[in-house]
């Protein structure tokens, strides 16, 4: 199991002990585990991430490829690229989303909201400059 696994596997424990809610760098962070299917290996995954709900509109969460500034993308975010579609996790529910890509001016609102709420995202935003733009995907609930 590698590192990032490992981490992983501690957060989405105490996300499920703790009806939706973790410590340490994401305390009092909206969090949603995030499950895929991976579209090469068929394997299915779960991703916990930070998500920022829609302000409008209860059944619409965005979530935000960032891999804390790496300078490629998460693998998740091509499998839902490719899938449309996931499962999420929020709290103590589970539901079935519809994922789109949110391109131009509407993704840069969103994500300086959520730079604005998040200063890390900020960083990983500095640190991807000149060689991607983060992603952000809307889920909305199906």
């Amino acid at each position: 199991m590698s590192e990032t696994d490992d981490w992983n596997t501690q957060i989405i424990n105490e996300f499920r002990a703790n009806e939706g809610k973790v410590g340490g760098p994401f305390e009092g962070a909206p969090m949603v585990l995030l499950h895929h299917t991976g579209r090469k290996s068929g394997k299915q995954n779960v991703t916990p991430l930070m998500f920022m709900p829609d302000d409008d509109d209860a059944a619409l969460m965005y979530i935000f490829a960032s891999k804390a500034g790496a300078p490629t993308h998460p693998a998740w975010y091509h499998n839902l690229t490719a899938s449309g579609s996931a499962r999420v996790e929020v709290g103590t529910e589970t539901f079935d989303v519809a994922v789109n890509e949110v391109v131009g001016d509407n993704r840069d609102r969103i994500y300086a909201e959520q730079a604005k709420r998040y200063p890390g995202f900020a960083e990983y935003e500095a640190k991807t400059a000149g060689v991607r733009t983060i992603p952000v995907l809307a889920l909305r609930r199906v």
